[in-house]
């Protein structure tokens, strides 16, 4: 008995002392046609008390979890939905509701309100057409819960370990898909957002998720792991680039021959 006890003290302790993995907490479940509730209480970067269905007003909702106050890869999302938006002419508040939606229920609406006004200085365009809100965790969990959202805050180093990527609701707040990585593809967006605006969810797409996490500067783990997946998105973009010059290039051959 004497062993068992010591055996199970060991095993938790283990447990206890098992580092933080940002990768096993942050992940992104699809679940097509989940309901997210579009009526819980949110407050807003005016600091204005509101619901997710007052700013969708019947449109399709383009939801970035985000946090607002972040060092690291939050800026970049919203940076890339805005850069989409501008290729494909999408107009927030004409053809969506595109809402940064806080995750940490300890910011506040000036921190909702700071990122914002940090994207419109990059994208003066987005101006006045993007939403930011905060939220009690209750309704942050109300809402990222349905839509397979999982994100944990590493007290160590005191921050959120959570995916970057944009959620596509229909205008009755049904999930619909998601836009993952940090530039989506303005095709895709025009499209995702015309299935949504008709109601229809489901359907498989290819998932590169990227995690908004700074590393334990002691250890580096992580760092390094996020840093390769960075460099493997732009090698990806470089031979995207160099695939359409030369396909190109093979048909203006084959036209003039």
């Amino acid at each position: 008995m004497i062993r068992f006890l010591l055996l199970l003290m060991t095993l938790v302790a283990a447990t206890a002392a098992a580092p933080f993995d940002p990768f096993a907490e942050a992940r992104i479940d699809e679940h097509p046609g989940a309901q997210v509730p579009l009526d819980r209480p949110v407050i807003d970067q005016d600091d204005l008390r509101t619901t997710l269905a007052r700013m969708s007003a019947g449109k399709p909702i383009l939801l970035i979890p985000v946090l607002h106050d972040c060092p690291n890869l939050c800026g970049l999302t919203l940076d890339g939905l805005a850069d989409a938006m501008k290729a494909s002419h999408v107009v927030g508040g004409r053809d969506a509701a595109v809402i940064a939606f806080g995750i940490d229920p300890k910011e506040s609406a000036a921190d909702a309100r700071a990122s914002l006004d940090r994207l419109a200085g990059r994208h003066p365009e987005i101006a006045g057409h993007i939403h930011a809100t905060i939220a009690d965790t209750a309704t942050v969990h109300a809402v990222t819960d349905p839509i397979g959202y999982h994100f944990a805050y590493d007290p160590r180093i005191g921050q959120y370990a959570h995916a970057a990527a944009v959620a596509v609701l229909t205008p009755d707040g049904r999930f619909s898909r998601w836009l993952y990585g940090l530039s989506p593809d303005p095709a895709d967006l025009t499209a995702a957002l015309g299935a949504a605006r008709v109601g229809k969810t489901g359907g498989f797409f290819h998932q590169l998720i990227l995690l908004c996490y700074h590393y334990d500067p002691e250890t580096g783990r992580y760092g390094v792991a996020i840093a390769w997946l960075i460099r493997v998105a732009c090698i990806a973009t470089v031979l995207a680039i160099l695939l359409y010059v030369v396909l190109t290039r093979r048909r203006e051959g084959a036209g003039e021959c």
